[in-house]
């Protein structure tokens, strides 16, 4: 079996996307060591740097994802920073600052970024439109899933198989399983 290395120290992502591999018959390891992130503006350089870093540290193909929840009434805050903001201040606050916005809509990113020892790294991504929902719903998924509504759900209502099916992450892994070399 096909293995490649996750560097990852979020456990959630780890298991949506070993969920996703397995269907590809495909086993995915974890590596918690984690790489510096660089302060961009947009998650394809992150992933890029954080691939490129990883693999050359490790000496082994890897790969590396990079997630933000863009909102469009807080000009895309939290985007880059919100592993950041969800630990500093959860989805409460988010919420809080939503309150009196009208536009709520929102674009989940996620950027799968691989490379192999001596190579550049390349980037897939995968994006989800929704909207941001007035109060947390669901006991499902992790992080902004609770807040994050999408076809009147939020992804935290679905199950993991079903958001598996459809998630940003999802995306940008179906774009990485495309180019993968058999």
């Amino acid at each position: 079996m096909r293995k490649i290395v996750f560097v990852t120290g979020n456990k959630g992502k780890f298991n949506e996307a070993r969920s996703i591999f397995e269907a590809k018959h495909i086993e995915l390891l974890q590596n918690t060591g984690g790489y510096p992130e660089l302060q961009e503006d947009d998650l394809e350089p992150i992933a890029s740097f954080g691939a490129k870093w990883a693999a050359e540290k490790l000496q082994i193909p890897v790969m590396v994802d990079d997630s933000g929840l863009f909102i469009s009434a807080l000009n895309g805050f939290p985007g880059p920073y919100s592993a950041f903001v969800e630990n500093k201040m959860g989805n409460k606050k988010v919420l809080k600052l939503m309150e009196d916005e009208e536009d709520r809509t929102a674009v989940f990113k996620s950027v799968i970024g691989y490379c192999e020892p001596g190579k550049e790294a390349i980037v897939f991504t995968g994006t989800v439109e929704g909207i941001i929902s007035f109060e947390e719903r669901g006991a499902g998924g992790f992080g902004y899933d609770p807040i994050f509504e999408y076809n009147g759900r939020t992804f935290a209502e679905m199950g993991d198989e079903e958001k598996n099916t459809l998630s940003h992450r999802r995306r940008a892994l179906d774009k990485f399983f495309e180019w993968l070399p058999k």
